[in-house]
């Protein structure tokens, strides 16, 4: 018996039907979607309509989505340093496309240990944060793409904001599985990304609680 039965759905989840059908129909539209035309003003909807679902999904206003080519994109474009934010803290377990620091420099980039539970050391994160001159970046992922262990986010935000910081949340392993809705986590930003939960690989969501500027 040979059949093979895919099981990584964690790594990358087979195309639903429904994204297959979408993709196709929307490959179909030529207009540009900045052009004002019929097919334009189409293509327009289109991406509009989509826009929606995703603010849908994370409680998020639809003017706060930014599309972008996938996960690694999302957090990268939500890692960018400010005049007052130049310094940026991670968990040891975060993504690779995170633990890379984005656009901060590397000395700028510290990482938070982790509990024998797999989880961010919220105790260390308070400390950091009231020792560090300034406001800081924090990025945590919402659940652990190897482990599974869904990270204390909510808690670790009430911390990172009482000391003037910003809280990205990547949430691509969590999407589809867990409640992700940004207001509830307080994060100030979150990434997705759609191969994870059935959509077509190259497409991924920067979201923001507020208006993302890019």
């Amino acid at each position: 018996m040979n059949e093979r039965i895919y099981l990584d759905w964690n790594a990358t989840a087979p195309l639903r039907k429904e994204a297959r059908a979408a993709a196709l129909a929307a490959l179909d539209l030529v207009g540009n979607p900045s052009s004002v035309h019929g097919e334009g003003r189409a293509a327009r909807h289109l991406i509009e309509q989509a826009r929606e679902q995703v603010a849908a999904l994370v409680g998020a206003a639809p003017r706060n989505v930014v599309f972008t080519s996938g996960g690694t994109e999302a957090n990268m474009s939500a890692l960018v340093p400010t005049a007052a934010r130049d310094r940026l803290l991670v968990s040891a377990i975060e993504h690779p496309s995170v633990l890379a620091g984005g656009r901060f420099a590397a000395e700028s980039v510290e990482r938070l240990p982790v509990t024998g539970r797999g989880e961010v050391d919220l105790d260390a994160l308070e400390a950091r944060m009231a020792a560090l001159a300034g406001p800081a970046l924090v990025s945590l992922m919402l659940a652990n793409n190897e482990t599974g262990v869904v990270q204390p986010v909510s808690q670790a935000a009430s911390l990172i904001h009482a000391a003037g910081g910003t809280l990205h949340v990547d949430a691509v392993q969590a999407a589809g599985r867990i409640p992700c809705d940004i207001n509830a986590l307080g994060a100030d930003f979150l990434t997705l990304s759609g191969h994870k939960i059935g959509a077509p690989k190259g497409v991924g969501a920067l979201v923001g609680r507020n208006a993302v500027a890019l």
